[in-house]
């Protein structure tokens, strides 16, 4: 599989990548370590983190509390953040085109993201995607967030492709890299951090602000 390879399934991470919506995140986050007396870095925050289960992101700082207090926690964060994007929500720029030649050539589709399915439920059925889309993975059915493999892992078998033959589209280095790990192509929307957060990952075939920048690109030019 080269990278001008036709795609034959295409995998899409949500928050910063079907929506531009990481600074929302950010405030969300700002607000959460703030009330709990914790230090917040805004500039290295999201892209350390983005792809990572919220658990995985707070547990660290609790090591004490329990799994139902780590939930309690992640849900108060996310709830700030879905009050304040909730007016905000609108896809990325090319990105209904893109699904749409998907679809007119029978390349199916999948989601795999972090996000809880409040937060899932909040983008794709405001954006009215949600029954597009092949199948929606994610942390809460048991998989390991970013940078781990497994869920761009679990859409590909659950899409009956080969990893090679998807393409994944990504805003976090995490992201890139568990697409690498499970043997995938990658585009990365750098609506999170420059092109150069993303020099060092080989499987990465563009890197683009948005999806209207692809056409063109000959891994979408689908059979």
């Amino acid at each position: 599989m080269t990278s001008a390879s036709p795609a034959r399934a295409l995998i899409f991470d949500m928050d910063g990548t079907i929506v531009d919506n990481m600074r929302f995140h950010d405030d969300a986050w700002e607000s959460w370590h703030l009330r709990n007396a914790l230090p917040f870095d805004r500039t290295t925050f999201a892209a350390r983190t983005a792809g990572m289960a919220v658990s995985e992101i707070i547990g660290p700082y609790f090591p004490g509390a329990t799994a139902d207090e780590v939930v309690a926690m992640a849900e108060a964060k996310e709830a700030l953040y879905r009050e304040t994007y909730r007016p905000h929500i609108a896809a990325t720029d090319g990105l209904l085109e893109l699904m749409a030649r998907a679809e007119a050539a029978g390349v199916p589709m999948a989601v795999a993201t972090a996000a809880p399915p409040p937060n899932v439920e909040l983008v794709l059925d405001t954006l009215g995607l949600r029954q597009r889309f092949a199948t929606i993975v994610s942390p809460s059915q048991g998989y390991r967030g970013k940078p781990h493999p497994d869920m761009f892992l679990a859409a590909a078998e659950r899409m009956k492709v080969e990893p090679a033959d998807c393409v994944v589209f990504e805003d976090a280095p995490n992201g890139v890299e568990a697409a690498r790990r499970a043997g995938m192509r990658a585009v990365a929307l750098l609506t999170l951090i420059g092109a150069e957060g993303f020099a060092v990952y080989e499987n990465l075939i563009a890197a683009v602000r948005d999806f209207a920048a692809l056409d063109g690109l000959p891994a979408l030019r689908f059979a």
